[in-house]
């Protein structure tokens, strides 16, 4: 999530020789491959394409590969995945993580973290880890510093690329900024302790190993003298700390390179956005209880090993088409994509023949309801189309009604239209008890399989987030996003978060369904949980 510091040693590669000079930068050579690990910092990448964008237009004609395998939670050892049983990133990390050794109840054939890094050739790893480790205040630093040396003398004998050893370079948490003036916040000096003793073991051990370390702990701390917002709750960095971010970390690994100010920054950033997005639909793809897990099994291996075959081509498609927008050139990307892996036609399992769905009036006349109740109509597909697969329901506090719908279920398809579930509002304008007007509060959406208001806007599920929707001109359509908490598991789709429901505090409750076994934000949790988040 947070990380800082300054270069104490260099890591470089020179004919698979490890050289260490003060003040020298990694050189990009054209088409490297460039792997980032780690937590949460690195994971809202995802979310805030920035320093992606950032690289490419400082090498516009490098080809950069770039795969961000980070999630919210990570150690250098300790890297559990719910497809996968063995958690551990790395032979003999468990000793590090005693209080984890007990069953995982996970299953199925994941890739390892290793295996990750081979399969997309990793030359250059990002290491972004320290601040969960942070929680554990001084007295586990020491055990900090164990795994850190594990972890770097595995990863320096590893050759993912097949044919050198990659450079590692080790970036430290950022630090805490104080925003307790204005929010039910900590002031963060605590937090700030914890985290400087940790950059503090990352400079000392990436000086013993060799290793290139990036202090953005202290450059971050200056930051947050001043009255810039950088984060959204003092932790997480919003829009605007991530592309301060992005020119700290290409300025301190690659050196102060010029931007090419002739490529189209909204263009390229559109292009990186679009190839994490498909990128992302492989390394955590929602549903992954049929892709990996313990659901692979009977039906699995009739559609999805094609579709990660085709999806990885897309992913493909857009790493060109972002190397033809940094050197201006034009590229058919939907062209493209026509020439991807057919998907084969798959059969449905559903073959009882007893399903009919009832519609309206018809519907109301088999419902049998207890004395002093009844069912009267309020909106149906008929006069909305838009609520087609209703997920979740509620009313405000105006009597409209909310529905949450999910045409996408059970998740994004290869090949078809992105997905474009909706949050509507359905409203009664003639007080004749039936909907006669929708709103589209929030489009583009996948899986939205949770919701609540709250003064500042709607919280709403998507996996493997929790993020905020807020209207900010009063036009009933959210027209800003943030994601608020993340790593929620979504590896059994309809199990993910759901079921919101406020207290009398204001608090949100999410409650996960049994097949989820990793709900990860600052920490790791198994199996199912409720959730109990208050906004602040």
């Amino acid at each position: 999530m947070l990380m800082q510091h300054k270069i104490i040693g260099l890591f470089f590669l020179v004919f698979g020789i490890f050289s260490c000079r003060n003040n020298e930068k990694i050189k990009v050579q054209n088409n490297v491959h460039i792997a980032l690990i780690g937590n949460n910092l690195c994971s809202r990448m995802f979310e805030y394409d920035h320093f992606e964008t950032e690289l490419h237009m400082r090498y516009p004609e490098s080809m950069l590969y770039i795969r961000n395998m980070c999630d919210p939670g990570n150690t250098t050892g300790f890297r559990p995945h719910p497809g996968r049983l063995d958690p551990w990133a790395f032979p003999g990390a468990q000793v590090f993580h005693p209080d984890k050794i007990f069953p995982s109840y996970s299953e199925g054939h994941y890739e390892s973290p290793d295996e990750w890094l081979t399969k997309h050739k990793a030359d250059i790893i990002l290491g972004f880890f320290g601040y969960n480790e942070s929680f554990k205040g001084a007295t586990g630093v020491d055990n900090f510093k164990a795994e850190l040396r594990a972890f770097i003398s595995h990863t320096k004998s590893q050759q993912y690329n097949k044919n050198s050893t990659t450079q590692l370079v080790m970036i430290s948490p950022i630090a805490f900024q104080d925003l307790s003036a204005g929010r039910d916040l900590p002031d963060g000096k605590n937090i700030n302790k914890n985290l400087k003793l940790y950059t503090e073991a990352l400079s000392e051990v990436c000086q013993e190993t060799n290793t290139l370390f990036i202090n953005i702990f202290d450059k971050t701390s200056h930051w947050f003298d001043s009255n810039d917002i950088l984060t959204i709750d003092g932790s997480q960095l919003n829009d605007a700390g991530y592309k301060k971010l992005s020119v700290l970390l290409a300025d301190e690994i690659f050196g102060k390179n010029k931007v090419n100010t002739a490529i189209d920054v909204k263009q390229l950033a559109t292009a990186v956005h679009e190839k994490n997005w498909m990128w992302h639909n492989d390394i955590k793809i929602p549903n992954g209880v049929h892709v990996y897990g313990r659901r692979f099994e009977p039906f699995g291996p009739d559609n999805y090993p094609a579709e990660l075959e085709k999806i990885r081509q897309m992913t493909a498609i857009r790493d060109t088409a972002i190397w033809k927008v940094a050197m201006g050139q034009s590229y058919d990307v939907a062209k493209a994509d026509q020439m991807t892996k057919v998907l084969p036609p798959v059969a449905t399992n559903y073959t009882s023949g007893q399903g009919k769905y009832l519609y309206g009036e018809d519907a109301l006349r088999t419902m049998k309801m207890a004395a002093g109740f009844k069912v009267e109509l309020f909106a149906s597909e008929k006069e909305f189309p838009d609520l087609a697969n209703p997920v979740q329901i509620s009313f405000d506090n105006r009597g409209r009604l909310w529905v949450a719908t999910m045409p996408s279920y059970p998740h994004y398809k290869p090949g078809d239209a992105k997905p474009n579930d909706k949050l509507l509002i359905l409203e009664d304008t003639n007080g004749d008890g039936k909907a006669d007007q929708q709103k589209v509060f929030a489009e583009g959406l996948h899986l939205p399989i949770g919701f609540e208001f709250a003064p500042e806007g709607v919280y709403v599920t998507q996996s493997p987030h929790l993020k905020l929707y807020t209207d900010t001109d009063g036009d009933d359509k959210a027209d800003k996003s943030e994601v608020i908490l993340s790593g929620f598991d979504d590896h059994d789709t309809h199990h993910a978060i759901s079921a919101f429901c406020a207290d009398p505090s204001g608090a949100i409750y999410m409650a996960e369904g049994v097949f989820t076994f990793q709900c990860r934000d600052f920490i790791w949790t198994r199996k199912c949980h409720k959730w109990r988040f208050l906004p602040i």
